[in-house]
């Protein structure tokens, strides 16, 4: 019996180190409440966690940002931390959260913020900082020309909320585009469309090209290898394509509706077209940055954030020199399915704030990630890449207009193809769409894009495609980014995701001491029963 009751008090104790932890681990923390004041006469050191595609100008923006930052705020030091994959950053703060050690300043996506917030009090709500008449957008006490609430994109300021309640800031926003070989096009015996380009004609081209000469030479390159249609992104192409179609894909509730007609006709076509080599993706075949820009492809969809490793006079490359082909490069939408009506999705870094407990330390970092918004870091930012400021502060400016009214004056600011590839998105921002934001919605992302790789590669090792191999392919999908646990793969609503560990230890602690007591229980009582004479 000293065993049972041994063991049941471990149990127990167990359970009770477990409650204290909570569900990721953390202590807990309160609601953050805006301080009267901002207490200049103390120190603080916060920390901001960065994305930068291995661009050493972004970089260098980053840094000089916060040394501008810094000079207004001498007692505000920002340690900056960058990185070059935003799966990393993502990563490294879920295993923050659990030790309370997250950084003070982020940048993300809403899909991973609406992960963050499953814990309490994690992430500071910023409505009430938007509006406070101190230190709000467009606040009195700034030292610095903040953009007012009214001269934020209010599209890309409404990404940002999940639940109704905004949990992030816009930092940069940028789309896809469809960078397009037109001399190839042309040889081919096609007029490419001034505006809109659809999935028939890029079908249509792509197949067109597949022709080869006597030589085993394709005859539009005089090449020995030609992909004619690459897609960077395909969780995007799948995205994209269903919202276009108005099918299913997710809800606002969480439910998942992407198992449906549309999508096995989506998949069917990319099986037909993979299987004549004509499409490929970047997971396949690799950037289609670079084929394109060896003559090797004539539609490379990629997201605007990179136009300037697109297009034969592209400042920045990864292939040799001696390897690029000169052709004349356009740079249109993302195919549609009726250019009348076009979708295109919206994407771009915003930044979160992590709660503290110190709300001086929570105000200081919001003063620093709200200087991102001013004009310097949001113009100096754009002209990287085809990136858009979000803010009409910025974008109505006159050193923002000089910059785009100065279109192809050189092959590095004013690229041209980069400038054209913004102006897609400034010219379409009403055409822009954002997928539903849930715990586990990145989950469902990259599920969307996993069918279309799976297809692919199936078709190209000469599997049979058929309505069995859909059926296993919708099953493994579900299975393999655990979908069911967000509701089903059919059609529920996603919770809160899978409980963390500490969570499943605090259960199985908690049945185990009622199974031990329940043991020590019946046990006493046969002790107890008087013996048969």
């Amino acid at each position: 019996m000293r065993i049972f009751k041994r063991l049941v008090s471990a149990a127990l104790v167990i359970a009770a180190a477990l409650s204290l932890s909570g569900c990721h681990g953390s202590r807990g923390l309160k609601a953050f409440e805006i301080p009267e004041e901002f207490d200049e006469s103390r120190e603080y050191e916060i920390t901001f966690w960065a994305k930068n595609d291995t661009n050493v100008v972004q970089a260098e923006i980053y840094r000089q940002a916060v040394a501008d930052f810094e000079e207004l705020y001498p007692n505000i030091k920002v340690n900056l931390r960058p990185y070059t994959d935003y799966s990393r950053i993502y990563n490294d703060v879920i295993t923050n959260i659990s030790t309370n050690t997250t950084p003070n300043v982020c940048i993300a996506y809403p899909d991973h913020i609406a992960t963050y917030i499953t814990g309490t009090n994690v992430v500071v709500p910023l409505d009430g900082l938007f509006d406070d008449e101190k230190y709000g957008l467009g606040g009195s006490e700034l030292k610095y020309d903040s953009p007012t609430k009214d001269e934020m994109i209010p599209q890309f300021l409404e990404e940002c909320s999940l639940g109704g309640v905004h949990y992030a800031i816009p930092y940069m926003r940028s789309t896809e585009a469809c960078y397009v070989n037109k001399t190839m096009v042309e040889a081919l015996g096609y007029t490419l469309p001034e505006d809109m380009i659809t999935w028939d004609f890029i079908w249509e081209v792509s197949e067109a090209a597949m022709k080869k000469d006597s030589d085993g030479n394709f005859a539009v390159n005089g090449q020995k290898v030609l992909i004619p249609f690459i897609y960077k992104s395909t969780d995007n192409m799948m995205i994209q394509m269903l919202r276009q179609l108005g099918a299913g894909y997710s809800d606002d509730s969480g439910n998942i509706l992407i198992f449906n007609d549309s999508t096995e006709s989506i998949l069917k076509t990319v099986a037909e077209h993979a299987a004549t080599g004509a499409f490929s993706t970047f997971q396949i075949s690799s950037y289609p940055g670079n084929f394109l820009n060896a003559g090797q492809c004539i539609f490379a969809v990629d997201s605007t954030a990179g136009v300037t490793w697109m297009g034969s006079d592209a400042p920045l490359s990864d292939i040799h020199e001696n390897a690029v082909v000169d052709f004349e490069t356009a740079v249109l939408p993302v195919p549609q399915f009726d250019p009348d009506n076009p979708k295109m999705i919206s994407q771009g870094p915003s930044v979160c704030i992590f709660n503290k407990d110190d709300p001086q330390e929570v105000l200081a970092s919001w003063l620093f990630a709200q200087y991102l918004l001013t004009n310097d870091v949001q113009i100096a930012y754009s002209k990287t890449e085809g990136y858009v400021p979000v803010t009409s502060k910025a974008q109505d400016s006159a050193e923002y207009r000089d910059y785009i009214s100065r279109i192809g004056e050189d092959n590095d600011e004013h690229y041209e193809i980069k400038i054209k590839a913004v102006e897609i998105l400034m010219d379409n921002v009403g055409e822009t769409f954002v997928t539903p934001v849930f715990n586990g919605s990145a989950s469902l992302r990259s599920a969307a894009g996993q069918m279309i790789e799976n297809v692919a590669k199936s078709v190209r090792r000469h599997e049979t495609v058929d309505e069995a191999y859909y059926e296993k392919l919708y099953g493994d999908i579900t299975s393999l980014y655990r979908l069911d646990s967000l509701g089903g793969s059919v059609g529920g609503k996603a919770e809160l995701g899978e409980l963390p560990t500490t969570a499943k230890i605090l259960i199985a602690s908690l049945c185990t001491a009622w199974v031990l007591i329940v043991l020590c229980f019946t046990a006493e009582r046969i002790k107890k029963r008087p013996k048969r004479k």
